[in-house]
């Protein structure tokens, strides 16, 4: 919604670039009991904060228990922006593990999510079975440690950036920003 509407409003070029967000994370999964172990964080407060970000965008919000790896997910992202309509892959990855609370590192629940938007399951099956965008995702990894970035989501534009959901007006700033950067090197 913010990103389609900086689309419009500011003629911004989208590209996804994916970040290694717990990469270790086993097969199976893992608590975020045991993530934030020994961390001194308040999981309650902290969802009841992402909450109330992502009710103020008009943006679902679940509740989960478990993290999973983002690997496959990423390359099955990295292959549905070569598709037509892929785009819409990313709101619904985004919507079956925030949302749905769903195991994102099963090859069976990324189908799904391929069918529920209408991209080509077999394209996407042999994505997952072959790995061809391995290679793509360790490169967008070697970007986001370039670029220094340390959370998710982050908002780059230009030589700036910020981190975390924020609200469009800032999303706006940082555009804006980075075209008078553009403009004064002109």
């Amino acid at each position: 919604m913010r990103i389609e509407k900086l689309k419009a409003e500011h003629n911004v070029k989208v590209e996804w670039v994916h970040f290694p967000l717990h990469p270790d994370t086993p097969a199976e999964g893992r608590s975020l009991a045991d993530l934030f172990a020994g961390r001194n964080v308040d999981r309650k407060a902290m969802h009841a904060q992402m909450k109330a970000r992502m009710d103020a965008e008009g943006l679902p919000y679940g509740e989960r228990t478990m993290t999973y790896n983002s690997r496959l997910s990423q390359e099955l992202g990295k292959w549905a922006d070569t598709q037509p309509g892929g785009e819409a892959l990313h709101d619904a990855l985004f919507r079956a593990y925030f949302v749905e609370a769903r195991d994102i590192s099963r090859p069976a629940v990324l189908l799904d999510v391929v069918a529920r938007v209408g991209l080509s399951i077999d394209g996407a099956r042999e994505v997952l079975e072959r790995r061809t965008f391995n290679d793509a995702v360790d490169a967008d990894w070697n970007l986001s440690r370039q670029y220094g970035i340390s959370g998710v989501p982050t908002f780059v534009a230009g030589r700036r950036s910020v981190v975390g959901a924020q609200p469009y007006e800032a999303l706006e700033q940082l555009v804006r920003k980075a075209a008078t950067e553009d403009d004064a090197e002109e």
